[in-house]
């Protein structure tokens, strides 16, 4: 091996070591005294952002659902009137 391949397999051996060292068990949480939670409700009737932000497409969606039905109803209403 040349003195470059020895010096950068070193430095890769470092690094490996230095990261697997890194590594180790979570530290178990203490059962008297739990974590602090990181982020506060918001205040503002239970509803939160990410709540209103993945309701309203549903929201959107259901009165479009409603709007079909009821174009679909009146044509049913239509074919039949037109029928008899």
């Amino acid at each position: 091996m040349t003195a470059k391949t020895t010096g950068a397999a070193a430095l890769a051996t470092g690094l490996l070591l230095a990261l697997l060292a890194a590594c180790g068990k979570p530290r178990v949480p203490d059962k008297e005294h739990p974590p602090e939670p990181q982020v506060e409700a918001a205040d503002n009737g239970g509803t939160t952002a990410m709540r209103d932000a993945i309701q309203a497409p549903i929201e959107r969606a259901r009165a479009a659902e409603q709007a079909v039905q009821d174009a679909a109803d009146a044509q049913r209403e239509a074919i039949d009137a037109a029928t008899d």
